[in-house]
Parts: structure tokens; C-alpha cells; sequence
């Protein structure tokens, strides 16, 4: 034995030892086939999430069956997650809970009430002074109703009144000192569950807790994000747009008009006011249809909503810095056209490019080989193909945000009715739909990406007129003229008494087809269609008026006011898609724009 154990060294030297051997050689293979097991399951894990990332590529959606089981479909807490939480018992740990985490101002709040039409709406709560309000003159009451009413605080028993259903309540989250506690966002369109569920997606990917809310109606719901401590509105209301951004990548069915629905709404409190509220969750009444409460990823409201609110994780300083400064470093933070007044742009706007665009990453393939352009009224560019990463960036060719909107807000005067984001553009069925001037940005893109594209003209040829021009242009006009002939679309921009209405003629009559002059002013309307008679030689009353209460086209040479296409005057014109067929070129009076449709 001791000689084979020398010419053996792994030989058993006695009887235990092979036992030992034995039993080993079992377990060694059971080793082999679990280590085998698991790198086949690592492996099918892999096929199955480059399946799903071609499949969302490609625009195809999962099976309901199936679309719970994707990452953004498990990005809420399931109620066994928290079943361990302890959640209170007696209504006042209950109301200390719910106000530690909905907090806005505490000098104010807004209640639900009844107006004389018989709709519902929310109000400061706090009690008018009409004493005060009816000595003033009728022009000043709603001035002097602001300065003598008195409001009422937000305090526990107001919580216990929205709880019992005895008031529905709404805060306002922006604070004194333009800070806030919270960030929500609404999504209320007819898709607003997988909205809602790829946004929050996108929060679990950047580890940021957010809980959704089924709203009052049930056809709606609200994202809450609850901070350590208060924060700057403007730093939160950017990740909140940064988040929104990178969902898009992923989603462009979202919309760029959601920039504009987050709460707060503002990141400076505006004179006289307050910013906007956002009504508070678990109001009574709609909790008995099982709206108004929290949902899991399946929108089955948690069994027990207060053991949820108290695992509500909230989140910290320097996630929030890192998300926006990252964001900004990439151009990220809402990733269209920079406006000059943007307070929030770049720190140093010499490093900017003339067009205010940050260099955007590649959008990652699968692409189509070519891609047919259909060129009408605007640029048409199929959607079968094409990654949603790639039909955001195309929609954001379209979009630029408002100087409007940040001057007001710089102002500190109310940006209601003011969007954020201005899109150009139409997200179509099976189209994205942008302006033909950013043709050449859209062949830049594709070209970018190795994607061939063809273009397909189907713009209308238009009637010809017979017009001469009855004048002398100046140099400058002459070659201003010469110039805009040379391209089917152009844009002549010219400073007050340059001529453009003279220019516009001249236009018209070296093109010889039918036009339409778009303007923003009455007294507009009124010089071009005197100038257009003077040097075209035609009488007034064949050149067409639709605006200042009148609605008579020719199809031949209009002028037309803009507003004249929106309101009561679109049921006189039929449609403005429908009124736009009508004519084959079109000049717009401010920058003298000239297109061939």
C-alpha cells in the first residue's frame, strides 16, 4: 500500500479515505450540472432581453399577458414587498404621516367647490372681505379681493376634513423660497397607464423611488416623488424634465406638451400668486371606486395604503445633482432648441454651436435600409422600422422652447397657457410629420445613422395666374428676389421699410401661381392687399380677405389673417388643411416667407 501510495499520491491509503472518494464524486457532478444550469439560464436571459429590445425597435408590442412581465412593468412595490412595513394605527399617526409626506405651503391651501355652472374647481380657501371688494371699482375687485381676503392655514384638522371626505383638498407645492418637497407629474391622455408605467421605468433605472397614483376620475394618473428634505424647484422640475426625456427615448408617444405637467409647475412663485396646485391623494369619496389611491404595476390599489405611504422611500440631495448634472453635460434635460432667455441653459454659451444643439449620442439600430420621405405639406417620414429612440429625436428636429415661457417666468408674471416646448410639427399614425424646412436636418440624421432615403413629391402644382409686376425693385430688393427664386422654399428676413410687401409682389409674379399671404394684424391685411393691387395692377376686390369678419377666398390671390384659421372662423373655412389645398404658395408678411406646396 505504501508503495502504490508513492507511485499514486491521490491512491487511498486505507478504507475511509475511499469512502470519502465515494461520496465526493456525486457531489462533483451535481456541481457540474447546477453551474451548468445556471450559465444556460443566464444565457436564455440574455436571447430574451435582446428579443424584447428588437421587438421595442421595432414598435411591436408584447401581449397584455406578457407586458407585465418587462422591466417597467415591475418597477412599483408589490404589497407583499411591504407587508412587513408597520404601518400606523390611530388616525393622528395617520395625519402626522400623510402631511410629513404631501407637504406644500402651510400658510394656504386650495379646497373643491362648486361653481354657479355646476363644475367643479379648486380655490384658495379663506374668507373674502366683501366690504372691502364692493366699495372698489368693478376693474380693481379682483386686485383688491386678492389683497383684503384672508386665507386659511393647512393645518392637521384640514387633513382630518380631506381624510373623512368631508373636503377635498389640494396643496401647493411651491414654497416661499422657491423650494419644494415633492415633484409630481400627471399623465391624463388615453394611454396613460403605459405612460405612467415607462416613466417610472425610467426613475427605477436611475434609482429614484416614485409611486403611482390613480387619479380622482380614475382616467389619469399622478408619479409622486417625495424629497429627503426641500429642494430647489428649478434643480427638481429639471430631473423631473430629464427623466421625461430619457423616457422618450424609449416612448415617444408621450408627448412633449408632458414637460408642462409637472407639479410645481413654476420654478419661481409669480406675483399674486401661489403656482399651481395639485389636489392631495386618498380623497374619500372616489376611494370607494378605488380612485384617488395608489396602485401596483397591475393598477390594483395597495390593500393597505397607509402601510404603503410608510415605506415611501424619499430621495436625497446629491441624487437629485447627479441626475441634472448629467443630464446637462448630454443635453438631455429636455433636448430641443435652447431659447436665448433660457435662464436654465448652459453656464457658458460661448461653447454652444450657432444652433444651440449639444452633440447628440447615436441612436442604436436595427434601421430600415431606406426610407421613403413623402414632401407635401410637410415632411412625412414613415414610423414601420424605426426605433422609438429615433422617432423622439426626429420629433424634437420640429420642436424649440417658447422665449415666451421664460421670459414670463423670469418675470416672475404666470406662464399658464404658455407651453414650455412649441412642437411644429404632427406625430401621425404611421408618420412623423415635421415642417419642410428641417428637411435638410432630417437628411443629416438619417445619413448619420447609414439609412438611405428617397423623396416623394406630392406637392400640389397650383393654378397659374396671369399677374405682372408694375414696378422697380432696389438692388438690395433685386437681389433679395433672385435669390428666393433659386429654392422651392426660402425666407427673406429684412428690417421695417425694407419693402417686403413690394418684394412679396415681385414674388408673386415671377412664380405666376396661386397664393396665399398669411399675416398676424388686421391693418396688415389691409397695406398687403392695397400694395398687392397697386403693383399687380389688379382690382382690390379680386384679391381675397378671410380675417377682420369677412370670408371671401378666390384661390387665386388671398390675404388672410392667422387667427383666421383657429376658433369661429375654421367653421367658415371649412378646415385649415382643407383651406391650405386651396392655394400653392404662401407668404407670411413678418419674414416674408415664400413656399411652393
Amino acid at each position: 500500500m505504501s508503495q502504490s501510495g508513492k507511485d499514486f499520491p491521490f491512491w487511498p491509503r486505507n478504507i475511509f479515505e475511499l469512502g470519502q472518494i465515494v461520496r465526493m464524486r456525486p457531489q462533483q457532478d451535481d456541481r457540474a450540472a447546477l453551474e451548468a444550469a445556471l450559465s444556460e439560464g443566464l444565457r436564455l436571459r440574455d436571447e430574451v432581453r435582446q428579443l424584447k429590445e428588437l421587438l421595442a425597435r421595432n414598435a411591436i408590442r408584447l401581449p397584455e399577458s406578457e407586458k407585465k412581465e418587462t422591466a417597467e412593468g415591475l418597477c412599483l412595490p408589490s404589497a407583499a414587498e411591504i407587508a412587513n412595513v408597520v404601518a400606523p394605527s390611530d388616525k393622528p399617526s395617520k395625519v402626522v404621516l400623510f402631511r410629513s409626506l404631501f407637504r406644500g405651503r402651510e400658510d394656504v391651501y386650495a379646497e373643491r367647490w362648486r361653481m354657479k355652472d355646476g363644475n367643479w374647481a379648486y380655490r384658495p380657501a379663506g374668507q373674502k372681505d366683501w366690504e372691502a371688494i364692493l366699495a372698489s371699482r368693478p376693474e380693481d375687485r379682483k386686485k383688491v379681493d386678492r389683497q383684503t381676503r384672508t386665507l386659511y392655514p393647512f393645518t392637521d384638522a384640514v387633513a382630518r376634513l380631506h381624510l373623512t371626505g368631508k373636503k377635498a383638498i389640494g396643496i401647493y407645492p411651491l414654497l416661499m423660497d422657491e423650494t419644494c418637497w415633492l415633484l409630481a407629474a400627471d399623465f391624463d391622455k388615453k394611454t396613460w397607464q403605459d405612460d405612467a408605467l415607462a416613466f417610472i421605468g425610467t426613475c427605477r433605472r436611475l434609482k429614484i423611488p416614485a409611486y403611482l397614483e390613480r387619479s380622482r376620475s380614475g382616467e389619469g394618473g399622478h408619479v409622486w416623488m417625495f424629497f429627503e428634505r426641500p429642494v430647489s424647484a428649478m434643480r427638481a422640475r429639471m430631473m423631473g424634465c430629464a427623466i421625461l426625456t430619457q423616457t422618450m427615448e424609449r416612448r415617444h408617444h408621450l408627448g412633449l406638451d408632458s414637460y408642462d405637467r409637472f407639479f410645481p409647475s413654476q420654478d419661481t412663485v409669480p406675483k399674486g400668486g401661489f403656482g399651481n396646485l395639485i389636489a392631495l391623494p386618498l380623497q374619500w369619496m372616489p376611494r370607494q371606486k378605488d380612485n384617488s389611491v395608489f396602485v401596483d404595476d397591475s393598477f390594483h390599489p395597495y390593500p393597505d395604503q397607509w402601510q404603503l405611504l410608510a415605506s415611501v422611500r424619499r430621495i436625497q440631495d446629491d441624487q437629485v445633482e447627479w441626475i441634472v448634472n448629467d443630464a446637462s453635460r448630454r443635453g438631455q434635460v429636455i433636448g430641443v432648441r435652447i431659447a436665448l432667455t433660457d435662464p436654465d441653459g448652459e453656464d457658458e454659451p460661448w461653447t454652444m454651436p450657432p444652433s444651440k444643439r449639444v452633440a447628440e449620442m447615436a441612436v442604436q439600430g436595427p434601421f430600415p435600409e431606406c426610407v421613403e420621405l413623402v414632401q407635401s405639406n410637410l415632411i412625412y417620414i414613415p414610423k414601420s422600422g424605426m426605433p422609438e429612440a429615433m422617432l423622439n429625436r426626429l420629433i424634437r428636429l420640429a420642436a424649440f422652447q417658447n422665449p415666451e415661457f421664460y421670459k414670463a417666468q423670469s418675470m416672475r408674471l404666470s406662464t399658464w397657457d404658455k407651453p414650455r416646448i412649441i412642437f411644429c410639427g404632427e406625430d401621425c399614425l404611421q408618420h412623423v410629420a415635421v415642417p419642410r424646412g428641417c428637411l435638410q436636418e432630417v437628411r443629416s440624421l438619417l445619413d448619420q445613422h447609414g439609412i438611405r432615403l428617397t423623396l416623394r413629391d406630392e406637392r400640389t402644382v397650383g393654378s397659374p395666374i396671369a399677374v405682372t409686376f408694375q414696378g422697380e425693385l432696389r438692388p438690395e430688393q433685386s437681389d433679395a428676389v433672385e435669390k428666393v427664386l433659386r429654392h422651392d422654399e426660402g425666407i427673406i428676413c429684412a428690417p421695417t421699410a425694407f419693402g417686403k410687401t413690394v418684394v412679396g409682389a415681385a414674388l408673386i409674379a415671377a412664380r405666376k401661381v396661386n397664393v396665399l399671404v398669411l399675416v398676424h394684424r388686421q391693418q396688415l391685411l389691409d397695406q398687403w392687399r392695397e400694395r398687392l393691387a397697386a403693383f399687380l395692377d389688379l382690382p382690390i376686390k379680386s384679391i381675397g380677405q378671410i380675417g377682420g369678419g369677412k370670408t371671401a377666398r378666390t384661390g387665386v390671390i388671398d390675404v388672410a389673417v392667422i387667427r383666421a384659421f383657429n376658433g369661429r372662423a375654421k367653421s367658415r373655412i371649412s378646415s385649415p388643411s382643407t383651406a391650405m389645398s386651396s392655394w400653392t404658395s404662401a407668404i407670411t408678411s413678418r419674414h416674408s416667407l415664400l413656399n411652393r406646396s
